[in-house]
């Protein structure tokens, strides 16, 4: 038998037409639209706070107060990490500011739940090593505090991801994120190399810098994440 000749009806059938916003192209335009508008938000609502630490000044002193200021950080990243796990690939169906205000109106309270100890607990151990040399204790105790401080983000980190995706008592979730910090070492080594690069970029550059990267550095949160997620919504939720 010979070969389908080009002029044949056979070869006259249009291939399948390729669907709107399907491309890789529209796909890296929705992403970049969503990581702006989630950006855009974040800024707006942490204005007030980051105005107060303007006045505040970097003095250790003032750590009590920046605390303070801090407060609704907690709320402000679960809410960009709700709008960035629902976010839409589609630039027909793009709502990340929507998604953002769910999230922020749905996690505000869970999350100050959990963000508010976290801060207060990280707070006393800056506090002690900005005033270490005066306390006159040997070295290694700095060392512990700043370990001791590491756990503590990591554990934070874990928190915020299933406070913004889930559904549970404050108590449940801070034993959940004390379980995953254990049990998925990578999800945990994943979260700790984002705490490197925002504390690089910190000292390095500009402490205004992670906060400018925060949406690409939370949807990185989300992706090391997903083993974390996965299990929670297997063997967690009904």
């Amino acid at each position: 038998m010979s070969a389908t000749q080009a002029g044949s009806p056979a070869a006259d059938v249009p291939r399948a037409s390729r669907v709107f916003g399907d491309g890789p192209l529209s796909r890296a335009c929705a992403l970049i639209h969503t990581l702006l508008t989630v950006e855009g938000l974040l800024l707006l609502t942490l204005a007030p706070s980051l105005l107060g630490l303007l006045f505040l000044g970097a003095d250790p002193a003032n750590l009590p107060l920046a605390a303070l200021c801090l407060a609704p950080l907690g709320p402000a990243l679960s809410a960009a990490l709700y709008a960035l796990h629902h976010r839409s690939r589609d630039l027909t169906e793009l709502r990340p500011a929507r998604a953002y205000l769910r999230g922020l109106r749905l996690n505000s309270a869970a999350a100050l739940r959990i963000w508010v100890p976290l801060l207060a607990w990280l707070t006393v151990i800056a506090y002690g090593l900005t005033h270490f040399a005066s306390t006159g204790l040997p070295g290694w105790w700095a060392v512990l505090l700043g370990v001791i401080g590491a756990c503590a983000l990591l554990w934070g980190a874990h928190a915020l991801v299933l406070t913004s995706l889930f559904t549970f008592r404050a108590v449940d979730t801070a034993r959940l994120a004390g379980y995953f910090l254990l049990r998925h070492g990578r999800a945990t080594l994943g979260a700790a190399s984002l705490l490197v690069v925002a504390a690089a970029a910190t000292l390095w550059w500009t402490e205004a810098l992670p906060l400018l990267l925060a949406p690409a550095l939370l949807l990185s949160l989300l992706h090391t994440s997903r083993p974390i997620i996965t299990e929670t919504q297997e063997d967690f939720t009904a």
